[in-house]
């Protein structure tokens, strides 16, 4: 009996001993892990930090040559567009209201006049609804905080963050199409599938993020140039990537590269978005002061007269157009 009590006890401590032993283990090989990712960070952080400084792209809202209100309008001009074509329209923007307070004077017809083919219109009409706010709630100055920018009609998270880092210098992850992609293959090993961010794209975006305020704000402008020029959606030119040797996806073979969430992508061909435009484009082309056009001419535009009226609806009520009651069309004072 009580060698059976004995070899109970002893069988209990070695099991006991067991899971302290594998206990440390674990711990031994979660510290290894973390170690190892704090190396291919900073080893990430390093080598895109130096590639950024032979390699970003001259913009004119970049390296401290604008203001605040130059930065917020360049990343609302930049949403769903091409940077090189924001250039030109950013310059003629800013020479024309380098304020807000000058942009919130202008009329709304020389306010859609020059926004131009940037496309989705109504982000322009956001601006100066935005501009007004500052000029006359904000004495003509930019909040400095998440919150207060965020208050300010049509600014979101992405816009508050991206203004936060590049105009203020704040450590705050900035979290857009090409951010998300290049973390999630770099450090995840597999593609973004588009669609709002994951908590996890959020927690991964905060972790890699450098304390530093300096630094933090070169890691954000790298990791989003690193996703508009070399690792981009479709044709990631890994082979010039400064990343690549600490990339996971690369390494795994690029699994899915270039997948999306199953949303048919929308043609642009005779779609309601393709009559806007050509209606908007229309009064644009008209002279400034006299950018009316008759009811005939805005016929000759469309032959599905149906689809014609209905967009001609949907503009009016964005605030994009004034319907006149002869049927012409102009643009709002």
């Amino acid at each position: 009996m009580v060698a059976e009590k004995m070899k109970e006890h002893g069988e209990a401590r070695e099991r006991k001993q067991n899971r302290e032993h594998e206990r440390e283990r674990k711990q031994t090989r979660e510290w290894i892990s973390e170690t190892a990712r704090d190396r291919t960070r900073e080893t990430v952080r390093a080598h895109l930090a130096a590639w950024w400084e032979t390699n970003a792209r001259d913009l004119p809202w970049r390296f401290g040559r604008t203001t605040p209100w130059g930065v917020l309008v360049s990343e609302v001009m930049s949403q769903q567009t091409q940077m090189s074509r924001v250039v030109p329209y950013w310059t003629a923007w800013m020479a024309a209201w380098p304020d807000a307070a000058a942009l919130a004077a202008a009329s709304t017809a020389e306010v859609i006049t020059a926004w131009g083919k940037l496309g989705y219109p109504r982000r322009a009409l956001r601006l100066q609804e935005c501009a007004r706010v500052v000029a006359t709630e904000c004495h003509d100055e930019l909040p400095t905080t998440y919150d207060g920018l965020t208050a300010l009609p049509g600014i979101g998270d992405y816009t508050a963050s991206a203004v936060m880092s590049f105009a203020y210098g704040k450590r705050v992850p900035v979290i857009d199409t090409n951010i998300r992609r290049v973390l999630s293959r770099v450090f995840l090993g597999k593609e973004s599938m588009g669609g709002a961010a994951s908590r996890e794209e959020r927690d991964l975006a905060d972790r890699v993020l450098p304390e530093d305020p300096e630094r933090s704000v070169v890691w954000n402008q790298s990791v989003m140039e690193l996703g508009a020029v070399i690792c981009t959606a479709k044709k990631p030119v890994c082979e010039h990537c400064p990343v690549s040797g600490e990339c996971r996806f690369l390494a795994a073979g690029r699994p899915g590269l270039g997948e999306r969430r199953t949303r048919p992508r929308q043609r642009f061909q005779g779609t309601d978005r393709q009559v806007r435009g050509l209606v908007l484009n229309a009064l644009r082309a008209k002279p400034a002061g006299r950018q009316v056009i008759a009811r005939d001419e805005i016929e000759a535009l469309w032959k599905d007269r149906v689809q014609l009226d209905a967009c001609i609806a949907s503009l009016d009520e964005d605030g994009l157009i004034d319907m006149l009651p002869d049927g012409s069309l102009r643009l709002p004072a």
